[in-house]
Order: structure tokens, then sequence, then C-alpha cells
């Protein structure tokens, strides 16, 4: 150490990182590297809301495009469905692509979702459960393949929070789509259903 000439100490060697010393980085960088960390935050945030937009998107776009128009178009057109239940074998038959109507299947109950094909149609968000039961994926929240079953099921792996799930579900789609009929089980026998009782339930519903 030495001293300077007015009463205070430095290190011999010291200085800025000209003279050979270890020096401070200036303020100028600090504050570039902290500018730097804001702008990496917010591209990410970009990023997030970008992803947020493009799912919205998915889901409600394809409401105002000409091939969503077309299949509102096409749904209004189809007469009310008459009471009946289904197999699973009969249940796939309505998916929209191979019949222009949408059937789907919740907890045992198969709704009309043909007004609804922006989502349930082939092209849809939810098109993967059109003629399907939809049980298991909107329980467990899966949209594709492994929440769907080629044989009956009957739900009984689900936990009380998800078959809670599979009911309030179920309810939203009896306040939304045409409740049509059961999901049979292997080995039952349709129900035959009389025109008072398809146009009773008809009108509750409306």
């Amino acid at each position: 150490m030495a001293d300077d000439g007015d009463g205070k100490l430095r290190t011999e060697g010291s200085g800025g990182l000209g003279d050979g010393g270890v020096g401070v980085a200036p303020a100028g960088a600090a504050a570039a590297a902290v500018a730097g960390g804001e702008m990496l935050l917010n591209v990410g945030l970009l990023a997030l809301v970008l992803l947020a937009v493009y799912r919205l998107y998915l889901r409600w776009g394809r409401r105002s495009g000409p091939g969503g128009a077309a299949q509102q178009s096409q749904a209004a057109a189809l007469p009310r469905m008459k009471r009946r239940d289904f197999s699973l074998e009969q249940l796939r038959e309505f998916d929209g692509a191979r019949n222009p109507r949408i059937l789907l299947a919740v907890n045992g109950k198969v709704f009309d979702v043909t007004k609804g094909s922006k989502f349930y149609g082939p092209e849809g968000p939810y098109g993967i459960f059109a003629g399907r039961d939809a049980s298991r994926g909107l329980a467990t929240f899966c949209l594709d393949k492994d929440a769907l079953r080629d044989e009956y099921d009957d739900l009984s792996d689900l936990n009380a929070v998800q078959m809670e799930s599979v009911r309030e579900w179920e309810m939203q789609f009896k306040e939304k789509y045409d409740y049509v009929g059961r999901l049979l089980k292997p080995g039952e026998e349709p129900s035959e259903y009389t025109d008072e009782e398809d146009t009773k339930d008809h009108t509750k519903q409306e």
C-alpha cells in the first residue's frame, strides 16, 4: 500500500482494466446486463402470450371460417334426432365424417353435439371425441387416443375427483346439447321410446 498524497491509501497496481488491475465493471456494463435480462424476460412473456392466443384461435377461430360456417349450416339443416340407445359400434358412425351428425357419450349418456361442430367436428379441438365415449378424456383432461377405449369403459378406475368431473361435464352437456339416449353396456338391450316420451324430453330441454 502507499499514500497517494491526500491521506488516502491505495493498493499498488490497482486501477482500471487498462493498467493491469482487476478494476470494477463500469456502471454502463451493469446497466446493459440488467437491460438484457429484462429483454429476455419480455421475450419469454411475449412467447407465452402468443401461445395462448394461438390456442384460443384453435378453439374459437374456426367458427368464423368458411369451413366452420358450412358445418354450422349443415348442422342446422339436420332434423332433431329421435330418442334411441346406442352400442359403442353404433355410436362410432356419428363422428361428423362418415355421418354429418355428431354424437358423443358422457357418463353413459349420448348427446347430439352437431350444433357444436366447430368444437367436435373433424377439424375441431375436441374432434377426437366425436362418435366416442368422451368420459375418460374429459375426466383426465386428456385429448389424445390414450383417453379412448375400444371396449365399454365402466370408469371404475377413476378416483372420486375425476368422477365428479365426469358428472359436471354431463350436466354441462345436458344444458347445452340434446340428450339422445343411453350408451349401452355389453349385452344390454336398448329401450323402446315412445313419441310422447321423446317430445316431452325435448320440450324440457327447450
